[in-house]
């Protein structure tokens, strides 16, 4: 493959720029529902929002006061963020005098079994649903069901694929060809994106009744006896406290080729755990408690930072649509919300994410090995609890490196690419967002993390209380704007209760059944292959 200045030259000489602006994003961004209190909402879903199990837009995702928000994927930056604050509007006119709760790590919690799992009807598909959840909750309990997260997803135009298949001469279909150049896009992402924890994570601190009766090596914050904290921390959330398993060690995947992809997650599924295997599938009364006793009850629940993904059809898995249709685009998974912004996420932010998406599918990509998995987990690890610390240093290669320097060098390179998107003719300005998030590499009280301890430094108050403030600031932000679309969303919402209410008159076969066929589409290419690549 030509280098990245190569690709960059080559690409400024076309008049079309070989289509690099034409992008298509969506986000998915989560939003916790909460008592004016500040403690879980234990309210059913909203009927008024509709189906959390058919809804387009508004669902909910593994406890049932965890809304989710899901746009419209498409090429405008400015009308995801619009949509976006659109479904917050409504939402906030149909939760009466509940707030969302607008960090990653949650509000006050109580017992962890009274947190409500997520329900979504009585159908097959539903029941499904809510049995994966309930199989979360007894294999890492339900606190880390209220954590809640931004999802990225992305893809670029046929035109820029077209383009790099002739510079690289290669003779694949135009669809392998994709899937091999997104697996390089994983496979660098995953080395570099320590770098988003530092320039956006946003969850240094956690409630004290988060961690109850949990292992941690936070430290009280100042002399509130509330606020648990890691002093130079980003993320907390992408840490151990978050969605990491120890019993997913076992997991090495490199994301060198789809197939080895696609059978260590295929075996993870259909092979028993012995530590799952402790919690019966079914209860004494004949109710699931999980799906499977396996490693992954589903794909979903290996929690990696980032997904290839494709379209499935309904009832099938994600790992068949990936079979017969290989990668149509990416689910970047480790951002925090952005409790600064009502909608917890801003224009400026994803055109970054665009321009670091692009350096990763655009720069050299060699593959991977176990030494190098383990090295990326080492460098998540030290980012989450020390990513602001001046003297951090990461793994780069086999070798420690001082990660200032490692930043200031991808930055450079983002700020080349950003010149060309400029020039190529976007509507927006990446090399202002880039130079933004370069400010935060100069000065780290500009990060989210820093600026949230040094708020409750200067305020005196607990975690708490300041993400409390701030959900009530922009729960009174929407109260002031009006929402032209509220009955296109009402008709919407409408729409769905009826969807959910066909499906459910549709099924015919029982849910044993239903499981039975669902799983019978795991079929592993190579038996013998151990759980790793």
């Amino acid at each position: 493959m030509p280098s990245f200045t190569q690709i960059l030259n080559s690409i400024g000489q076309l008049p079309d720029y070989a289509g690099l602006t034409h992008i298509t994003r969506g986000v998915e961004k989560e939003s916790l529902r909460i008592t004016p209190e500040g403690t879980l909402a234990m309210t059913p879903h909203p009927q008024a929002l509709g189906s959390a199990l058919t809804h387009p837009h508004i669902t909910t995702d593994y406890s049932e006061a965890l809304l989710e928000f899901i746009t419209e994927p498409g090429p405008c930056v400015d009308k995801i963020v619009q949509q976006l604050h659109e479904l917050h509007h409504f939402t906030y006119q149909n939760i009466g005098d509940e707030h969302l709760w607008i960090t990653s790590m949650p509000c006050m919690l109580g017992k962890d079994a009274d947190i409500p799992i997520a329900r979504y009807g009585s159908s097959n598909s539903g029941t499904m649903k809510s049995v994966y959840r309930l199989g979360l909750g007894h294999r890492y309990g339900r606190s880390m069901q209220t954590i809640a997260g931004i999802h990225y997803n992305f893809s670029i135009s046929d035109q820029l694929w077209e383009f790099l298949q002739s510079q690289e001469q290669s003779s694949l279909s135009l669809q392998d060809f994709k899937t091999q150049g997104y697996f390089r896009l994983i496979r660098n992402f995953r080395r570099y994106f320590w770098l988003l924890l530092y320039l956006f994570g946003a969850s240094p601190a956690v409630c004290k009744s988060f961690v109850r009766d949990r292992r941690h090596n936070l430290v009280p914050f100042d002399d509130d006896p509330h606020t648990l904290h890691s002093p130079y921390g980003t993320s907390l959330r992408m840490g151990d406290l978050g969605y990491q398993s120890n019993a997913q060690e076992s997991l090495v995947i490199t994301y060198n080729c789809l197939n080895s992809y696609i059978d260590t997650l295929c075996q993870a599924i259909t092979q028993p755990h012995a530590d799952y295997a402790r919690t019966s599938v079914k209860d004494p009364s004949g109710d699931h408690q999980q799906l499977n006793d396996s490693l992954l009850q589903i794909e979903n629940e290996f929690y990696s930072v980032i997904r290839p993904k494709r379209t499935s059809r309904s009832g099938e898995t994600a790992l068949s649509a990936l079979t017969n249709g290989g990668i149509e685009y990416i689910e970047v998974r480790c951002l925090d919300l952005n409790p600064y912004e009502p909608a917890g996420i801003t224009q400026q932010q994803m055109q970054f994410m665009d321009t670091f998406l692009l350096y990763c599918l655009l720069s050299d990509s060699p593959t991977s090995d176990e030494s190098e998995h383990h090295q990326i987990q080492e460098n998540q690890r030290r980012m989450v609890y020390s990513g602001r610390d001046p003297e951090l240093h990461l793994y780069d290669q086999g070798k420690e490196r001082p990660m200032r320097e490692w930043a200031q060098s991808l930055m450079a390179n983002l700020d080349e690419l950003a010149q060309l998107l400029d020039q190529a003719g976007s509507p927006y300005s990446y090399q202002q967002s880039v130079a933004t998030e370069q400010e935060k590499l100069n000065d780290d009280s500009l990060t989210p993390s820093a600026r949230i301890l040094a708020d409750m430094r200067a305020q005196k108050v607990t975690f708490f209380r300041l993400a409390m403030n701030l959900s009530m600031q922009h729960k009174a932000y929407f109260a002031d704007k009006s929402l032209q679309k509220s009955e296109q969303y009402r008709e919407t919402a409408a729409q769905s209760l009826k969807d959910q209410q066909h499906i459910e008159a549709q099924d015919t076969i029982s849910f044993e059944e239903y499981l039975r066929r669902y799983y019978s589409q795991y079929q592993c290419a190579s038996p013998d292959l151990a759980i790793a690549e």
